[in-house]
């Protein structure tokens, strides 16, 4: 088969399309046939050579991938050679084929195209995992989503406002937020030119924010902490904006608040896999209702996945960046 491959860490210029050995579904796993795959920062940090996938992953760049069930491997069962599936992915989703552990794969939901199925299973599973699953967002509460354009924050938006929470959002220029807001957003701020603890702390009578869903980490930290009401939570899940900072643990007591980090690839098959069968349970019913849907910027063919990081290193896109193939 052929994949996207980086023989060596750099720019954009280092994925190379290459011919590489056909993957072979292991015990509990299942072989996809892609059709496409979605882009993450993480692929970018992996490009790199600042993120290297987990032992026994595959060594290629993706996190989640679309297509049809090709061959199932020993011990497997619930799937059927030539079912349409999407899956959460350890590595290897810029590829021709994968292999993916049952417990990882998702049904395409109804009324969701093939393709367009590739940019969900990273961002489903990462917003339900943290907003709901450890943060508990309820109806009636108010979620600050930090990057409220991006594939994290689009579907962010859309799941708070299926449960009845109000949303607010940051981003860097007029299109992302009015975007934003046909999506349902409540509180649109522009980063460049508004504070937004002090939009949030308007938006609410001076309660603040529930939950803070956060890509930017040391940088956002203090003023998360300030943005958020008592008994608030923060879900840093990124690190755009540094790896170190300074808790302010007064602040954080005189809120009785709580701070959690999360990561997806790294966790034990049966984490993830926990998290795929909530996401399947709570979210999929939302998509085939037509509640939600995924949000996607271009799709561009698989062989030019350089373009496609240039694209997110740019941050001009909304919603996901799709690599497809034939």
């Amino acid at each position: 088969m052929r994949a996207i491959t980086i023989p060596e860490p750099g720019g954009p210029e280092a994925l190379v399309w290459d011919e590489v050995p056909d993957p072979v579904p292991g015990e509990g796993e299942v072989l996809v046939e892609v059709v496409a795959s979605a882009v993450n920062r993480a692929d970018l940090l992996q490009r790199q050579g600042f993120y290297d996938p987990p032992p026994g992953a595959s060594p290629y760049p993706g996190l989640e991938c679309s297509g049809r069930v090709a061959a199932l491997g020993p011990g497997t069962a619930g799937w059927n050679v030539g079912d349409e599936v999407c899956g959460l992915l350890s590595g290897g989703g810029y590829a021709e084929k994968v292999a993916v552990p049952a417990g990882q794969l998702l049904p395409v939901p109804g009324g969701v195209d093939l393709d367009k199925a590739a940019a969900l299973p990273e961002v489903t599973c990462t917003v339900w995992s943290n907003v709901f699953m450890i943060s508990h967002l309820r109806p009636g509460e108010t979620l600050l989503v930090h990057g409220g354009s991006s594939g994290i924050g689009t579907m962010a938006i859309q799941l708070a406002k299926a449960v009845g929470a109000k949303v607010a959002v940051t981003a860097g220029s007029k299109a992302k937020l009015d975007f934003c807001a046909e999506l349902g957003a409540d509180v649109l701020i522009n980063y460049r030119e508004q504070d937004f603890v002090e939009e949030v702390k308007a938006a609410t009578d001076g309660a603040g924010a529930d939950v803070v869903l956060d890509n930017m980490g040391a940088k956002y930290l203090d003023r998360n902490v300030t943005a958020l009401a008592v008994n608030g939570r923060l879900a840093i899940i990124g690190m755009q904006g540094g790896a170190k900072g300074e808790l302010n643990i007064g602040a954080l007591l005189s809120k009785r608040g709580a701070v959690t980090a999360t990561s997806l690839r790294a966790r034990p098959a049966e984490e993830k896999a926990a998290i795929v069968a909530a996401v399947r349970e709570h979210v999929w019913p939302l998509l085939a209702g037509g509640h939600v849907r995924p949000i996607v910027d271009r799709e561009l063919p698989m062989r030019e996945a350089a373009q496609a990081h240039r694209v997110l290193e740019e941050s001009s896109h909304i919603g996901k960046v799709l690599l497809t193939l034939p």
